[in-house]
């Protein structure tokens, strides 16, 4: 099979009715710099930009631009920057197909749901953020895949990206689940916050996570690793955490959106320059966000154990959707076309930086 011929997403994955949405993402043009034929500066940006993402370091990216400003300041003064925050992807890409925000962080298979079922009108990946950071944590007692049986794990929604991967991995293993909580093992869906209560009081035996609940898991209830989602795939690298944008959107501002990514650009540049400094600003937005700063420890192991990046890795994407069609999620979709890196690139180049490539 082609591996960019890949099968839809179940219906129920979004139960959202996909609005008239245009066909390209306008990432090319010159609306920014000059007046196209003038010689004089273009005018300054105006109106606002609608952004989402999660409370989780895996999402740094955006936690960091917010904290530190970077986005504000890339999109200027006339501009004005709204977040909404989710706890997985279906919910961020109902917000999307609503018109509810313009851009996103999320996870590929979120992504891949998006673009099948808009029938790649809805959105487009504009630049990578993260990878790495997932685990599955389990009970002490357990030490095999086979004791999960009878067992219940936990993941964030179901059809979200850590969902699909424990599927694919016990479907692999030869252990039957389904999307009812039946099966061998029993997944449950549940908001990452229950899941930590879930695990303290025995109600599950086991998550597959993002960081920063695995470290949490871990040093709060006494969890410990099974997997590292790190070591499934090629040199050690899968997307976790990319930037979409609305296509719709993106045609109608281009100026707005070369903004955005240059906000995003230097977000992952202070990551990568001062980790200390980044993740110090992202445990502050977590505390803003959910009330509660995380504890030194778990900041310290979290932020250490995800690779922040602007290439989107998009080999793995491929991977994923892979692995939907596997589990029974998805469906064939052609995924040509799902990646418009150009504006990141052109910011890159500007940069003396690699390129990064969508394939």
């Amino acid at each position: 099979m082609d591996a960019r011929r890949i099968r839809g997403v179940a219906a129920a994955l979004v139960a959202v009715a996909v609005t008239a949405l245009a066909a390209a993402c306008g990432g090319g043009g010159d609306s920014a710099g000059t007046t196209a034929g003038s010689g004089e500066p273009a005018p300054a940006a105006t109106g606002e930009v609608r952004l989402g993402f999660f409370p989780n370091i895996t999402h740094s990216t955006a936690l960091v631009g917010v904290e530190k400003g970077f986005f504000t300041k890339a999109l200027g003064s006339g501009v004005t920057l709204k977040t909404s925050t989710f706890n997985a992807g279906p919910a961020a890409i109902e917000a999307v197909f609503s018109g509810a925000i313009d851009a996103t962080y999320i996870g590929p298979n979120p992504a891949i749901n998006a673009w099948e079922k808009s029938k790649g009108q809805a959105i487009k990946i504009v630049a990578g953020a993260a990878s790495g950071g997932v685990y599955l944590v389990v009970k002490p007692e357990i030490n095999t895949i086979e004791d999960l049986k009878g067992k219940k794990v936990a993941t964030p929604q179901l059809g979200n990206t850590q969902d699909v991967a424990l599927r694919y991995y016990l479907d692999e293993k030869g252990i039957k689940t389904d999307t009812k909580g039946g099966g061998e093992v029993s997944i449950v869906p549940q908001e990452n916050s229950l899941t930590l209560q879930t695990f303290a009081t025995g109600d599950i035996d086991a998550a597959w996570v993002p960081e920063p609940f695995a470290s949490r898991l871990i040093q709060e209830s006494g969890g410990k690793i099974l997997i590292d989602e790190r070591d499934l795939w090629p040199n050690k690298q899968f997307v976790i955490t990319h930037l979409i944008v609305r296509q719709e959107w993106a045609k109608e501002h281009p100026d707005l959106l070369k903004k955005l990514i240059e906000g995003h650009v230097e977000s992952t540049a202070y990551i990568k320059s001062d980790p200390a400094g980044a993740a110090a600003a992202v445990n502050k937005q977590l505390e803003s966000l959910t009330g509660k700063p995380l504890k030194p420890e778990v900041l310290d192991t979290a932020f250490k154990n995800i690779e922040f990046t602007n290439d989107p890795i998009a080999s793995s994407l491929i991977g994923s959707a892979d692995h939907a069609i596997k589990v029974g999620l998805l469906q064939p979709v052609d995924l040509n076309g799902i990646y418009d890196l150009t504006v990141l690139n052109q910011i890159l180049a500007a940069k003396g930086e690699t390129a990064v490539t969508d394939k």
